[in-house]
């Protein structure tokens, strides 16, 4: 009962680690490496299908009379905008000799311009906050992707070839495959089919827990790439710990300017847990792969985060931080 009981209340760490540990078994022994290089890509095909179930579930919760664009959404986005602007500018000044250091502010600068992850209503809710907020939030997060990222890739990389109207496809696709098609079938499903979004109401931790298997197989692209960059020394600790840096920073504004207007849980998921994996396939497509370390680094300290917060919550009931 007791590792039950831990599992429970640190599922968020527990998934990372099996995450990590399948990886390894499945990458390392090589009677097992053929199921892994069959299995691994299928599990990544998964993941998308996933999530939507994820969001359904989540969406039959909202409440439709808080379900508007608040104050505090735009605030968000625009220190987003603005931290992104910081790190763009502090690239402009590296010398241009000096490649280890354009890839580590690289891989910050995916980690804060990424858009919000598909995950935060389930972590949001578990933690106490406002689905509907925060699924407004979202849309509006992907909306300013849509401008920030084209505006701010090519300054980074000079021979970053992404058009507004590619970073456009890219988001809008995503926003409507994986946001707005879960949830306008939740809200059809509130109002035509009450019995059925009573008892997705009533799972109260089924989309949780699917964001956890999700978050295992996000764990095992992360150990995948970290343990084949041909970084080492200084390069890959600023790579890995610069992105924890960035997650606390992010976190701490989020609830800062959310506890202004009573939203300190949402304002705090809202801009502190990204969509890393967008933030993978950017690096992979438009800058340097290597930097791939840092949003995969990102995935793991914003889950330890969260898992202390949901053990916090769990134990005394409310949050402290």
């Amino acid at each position: 009962m007791g590792i039950i009981k831990f599992i429970k209340n640190w599922t968020l760490l527990c998934s990372l680690i099996v995450g990590s540990i399948i990886y390894l078994l499945f990458s390392r022994i090589n009677v097992l490496e053929p199921v892994g290089d069959f299995m691994g890509p299928k599990l990544v095909d998964l993941m998308p299908y996933v999530i939507f179930c994820m969001l359904y579930l989540t969406f039959c919760k909202i409440d439709m009379h808080n379900f508007r664009p608040r104050k505090w959404h735009f605030a968000l986005q625009g220190i987003r905008v603005l931290l992104t602007a910081l790190v763009v500018l502090a690239i402009q000044f590296i010398p241009a000799g000096d490649t280890e250091t354009k890839i580590i502010m690289e891989g910050v600068f995916i980690c804060v311009i990424c858009p919000t992850a598909a995950a935060a209503p389930v972590l949001t809710e578990k933690l106490g906050g406002g689905i509907a907020t925060m699924t407004v939030y979202m849309i509006i997060a992907n909306i300013f992707s849509i401008i920030i990222i084209p505006t701010f890739f090519p300054m980074v990389e000079k021979s970053a070839d992404i058009s507004f109207g590619l970073a456009f496809m890219l988001v809008l696709k995503r926003v409507f495959l994986v946001l707005a098609v879960p949830l306008l079938l939740a809200l059809l499903t509130q109002k035509y089919l009450p019995k059925v979004a009573a008892w997705a109401k009533r799972q109260k931790n089924l989309a949780f827990y699917l964001w956890s298997f999700n978050l295992s197989i996000i764990m095992g692209l992360a150990m995948r790439m970290v343990t084949r960059t041909p970084l080492t020394g200084m390069a890959l600790f600023l790579l890995l710990f610069l992105p924890l840096v960035v997650c606390i920073i992010l976190f701490t504004l989020g609830k800062t300017v959310g506890g202004i207007w009573g939203e300190r849980i949402n304002g705090g998921q809202a801009l502190g847990q990204k969509n890393n994996v967008v933030g993978i396939w950017l690096m992979h497509s438009f800058l340097n792969p290597v930097a791939v370390i840092a949003p995969c680094a990102y995935v793991v300290w914003q889950n330890i985060i969260n898992a202390v917060q949901l053990w916090y919550k769990n134990k005394y009931g409310y949050l402290k931080w």
